[in-house]
């Protein structure tokens, strides 16, 4: 890795000597400091009626762009990158930034796995349908823009309740070659480059970046090292037809410090009890892109696109209560438990676009087909070595050893109907087919196996909604009610014991979402998004208690089954303003921005049965009772942030706060929390960030503080990776930053 820094250093010095040998300009030429100079636009900024294929009118969305955002995209810092999109929940489970985790409207953040997740239009996660987990995020630096849909994408892109999220890389400039790197030192050991070149020569153009990190962590045992790679290369067949094929590779090792009792927590929360965790998950993606234009009419895009990928885990992952000790005996530590996915997807997505004219106005037919197949092989609770190192071998077969088969067709229409000039209605349909299949070996105990129970589950479900927005000069009024639903996970069918019974008729979850806002902007000087959601999610998933043989004289046993449903609702909002716009001093002055991003939440289950287990046989008792009422878990009740910025020239400075409301990390809402940390509730926070940048000629300085206040704060509890416990946030740290782009 050392050897992509000083490559770094010396592709800088080189071109920066080619440079200065050339001769000067012609006067008559723009001067580099006038190119250079800040001129930002909006935002975030929200996306067009129509583009590449997509209707977006009467959708709730965003649209980030990072190089307009003083936030630390060398660590992917998610509290940063998202505090202008209003609601956004986030979890921390280190400082590498190698995962984000991310959700919105009172989900679940965990790997972002209510949301669909994509990089240039394709799936990154592990499998869409049975286990939506991102262990894969691109690295910020090799970000343009971030494209946010809520609840109303779930037509065009797919079953989900959260949204859709869609990572656009940068892509080559529109000359022959160009090179920009990017070098940051920081807080606990942090080195990173990023390195890309691009260009573009006739009708081939090429891009490609390399991004090397590595780091010590907050926390002790929190040392990880990742690289992240990719290649972009594309051919012009003609003025309207075009081939991209793209090839992105991960590979990381992070050292994961395990969670923490309340009481370790208060008296220490950098202090780690676990030495000899860790976590890899190799990932390969790759891409073919044909993009085109059948006629003036009709444009379309098909997106051939395949992963291949591991989850690769090894640790000792006991509760913080049990010490992880050498044993006096044998004089060495416990055997660590391994945990191995490996995940082989491919599929198919065609995009259509059919602009026709009716009633003398424009209308537009967003239409496609998606063909799609996921095979997971997850193998659990294999015997792993004595070590400390990122061993994964095992010494024997593992005990637990599934295969998973998703396959997925699926066509959507969503019609843009310009009723007038300012109005217009947006209705669609989806048809979605899946089948997901699973067997294996359940158990292996002494060399006796207990087989996984084959299952096959094959539904065919459609999804109606409909859009509407109102134009009025630059602002608009928007709603949308569109139907989602949520397939049955993987984990929902692996019952934890082979005790547990899973109900075979499992049920997928599903709802719908419904959005009613204002957004637009106003003069030069005032940008906004107000807006309403609510949001029903059905048959949600849990586990029961039931009597054996239905006799209460018997053993209980655990039951999985739909138990019932949640209502959100609340409001999001964001705002901002340019000051010295009003007044028309932008031009002397500046710009002088404050923004407010905020959600209030209202999470709550509306039918949620439980079960308790007291005695035993022949005198075991089950008692019932609802959750009706009660918060969902990991939801806040409010998200602010706020933000203030200055940019003049060629500095730009920020800083903002981001302050979340406590949140209960279990459907019963603990109080109290446990002895081994593992539930109960979590106290609010506010964590202070500051950012600033500075650009000269080529070159850019930047740096920035993070928990500038050294706020001692949680956003999660986990039960098991990254390790059972408390997991603190990190606390105050610093980044320098120097770059260059010819």
């Amino acid at each position: 890795m050392k050897f992509s820094y000083l490559l770094s250093i010396f592709g800088i010095v080189s071109i920066s000597f080619a440079q200065a040998q050339e001769k000067p300009k012609d006067s008559t030429q723009t001067t580099l400091d006038e190119v250079i100079i800040f001129i930002k636009e909006q935002t975030p900024d929200r996306l067009p009626t129509v583009q590449n294929q997509t209707v977006f009118s009467g959708k709730k969305n965003d649209v980030l762009r990072l190089s307009e955002i003083n936030a630390n995209r060398t660590t992917n810092n998610a509290r940063e990158l998202f505090s202008r999109m209003a609601g956004v929940s986030v979890w921390e489970n280190d400082g590498s930034g190698i995962q984000l985790n991310i959700a919105v409207r009172g989900l679940s953040p965990n790997r972002s796995w209510e949301l669909n997740t994509r990089q240039n239009g394709y799936d990154i996660s592990s499998d869409v349908f049975g286990y939506p987990e991102a262990y894969y995020n691109p690295p910020m630096e090799a970000v343009d823009r971030i494209e946010f849909i809520r609840g109303g994408a779930s037509l065009q892109f797919g079953p989900q309740f959260g949204g859709m999220i869609n990572y656009i890389l940068k892509k080559a400039p529109e000359k022959k070659f160009s090179f920009e790197t990017q070098n940051t030192v920081g807080s606990f050991g942090l080195l990173s480059s990023f390195n890309a070149l691009g260009g573009k020569q006739g009708k081939f153009s090429y891009y490609a970046y390399n991004h090397s990190r590595q780091g010590n962590g907050w926390r002790d045992n929190s040392a990880y090292t990742i690289r992240n790679s990719h290649l972009n290369l594309g051919y012009d067949f003609s003025t309207h037809w075009n081939l991209h094929l793209e090839y992105t590779n991960m590979d990381y090792e992070q050292q994961q410090s395990g969670g923490l009792t309340d009481a370790q927590f208060a008296a220490n929360s950098q202090q780690s009890l676990r030495n000899r965790n860790w976590m890899g998950t190799p990932w390969n993606l790759i891409a073919v892109k044909l993009n085109g234009r059948w006629s003036p009419k009709v444009t379309t895009a098909i997106t051939l696109f395949g992963l291949y990928g591991e989850r690769n885990s090894v640790g000792f992952t006991a509760a913080p209560t049990v010490i992880d000790a050498i044993n006096p005996t044998t004089l060495q530590y416990a055997n660590r438990q391994v945990d191995r996915d490996r995940y082989v997807n491919y599929g198919v997505e065609s995009r259509n676009i059919w602009n026709y004219t009716l009633g003398k106005k424009e209308h537009h037919l967003a239409f496609g087909l998606r063909v799609y197949q996921a095979k997971t092989n997850r193998k659990q609770r294999g015997t792993g070595t004595t070590g400390s190192d990122f061993d994964y071998s095992v010494s024997s077969t593992y005990p637990r050893d599934l295969d998973f088969t998703t396959q997925n067709v699926a066509a959507f229409a969503e019609n843009f109907f310009q009723i007038t000039s300012n109005w217009s209605v947006t209705p669609g349909v989806r048809f979605e087919h899946i089948q997901s299949e699973g067997s294996g070996i359940f158990n292996r105990v002494n060399g006796v196996i207990t087989p996984f129970a084959n299952q096959t589950i094959t539904r065919n479900q459609f999804l109606l909604g409909v859009g509407s927005e109102y134009r009025i000069g630059t602002t608009n009024l928007y709603t949308n009610l569109t139907q989602a639903y949520r397939p049955v996970l993987f984990s929902d069918l692996t019952p934890p014991a082979t005790t547990d019974v899973i109900d075979s008729n499992l049920k997928d979850a599903n709802g719908h979402t419904f959005d009613l806002g204002y957004r637009g902007t106003y003069k030069n000087w005032a940008n906004f998004d107000v807006s309403y959601f609510y949001m029903a999610y059905n048959n949600r998933i849990g586990t029961v208690n039931r009597y054996t043989n239905d006799d209460p004289t018997q053993a209980a046993y655990a039951y999985r089954t739909n138990l019932g449903k949640s209502i959100h609702r609340g409001f999001e909002i964001y705002a901002d303003v340019s000051w010295f716009d009003i007044f028309g001093l932008g031009k002397k002055w500046g710009k002088l921005k404050t923004f407010v991003s905020s959600a209030f939440i209202h999470a709550r289950y509306s039918d949620f049965q439980t079960t308790t287990v007291s005695g035993t046989a022949p005198n075991t008792v089950i008692t019932t009772t609802n959750l009706a009422g009660k918060r969902v878990e990991n939801a806040p009740s409010f998200i602010h942030n706020f933000g203030i910025s200055w940019e003049y020239k060629k500095i730009s400075v920020s800083v903002q706060q981001r302050q979340n409301s406590a949140v209960y990390t279990d459907a019963t809402n603990t109080e109290t929390p446990t002895a081994n940390g593992v539930n109960g509730k979590i106290g609010g926070y506010k964590v202070v960030d500051l950012g600033m940048e500075y650009r000269f000629k080529n070159y850019n300085l930047k740096a920035g503080i993070n928990n500038l206040l050294n706020e001692n704060y949680a956003t999660r509890r986990s039960g098991g990776y990254p390790g059972p416990g408390l997991i603190p946030g990190e606390g105050q740290s610093f980044y320098l930053s120097i770059g260059a782009k010819f």
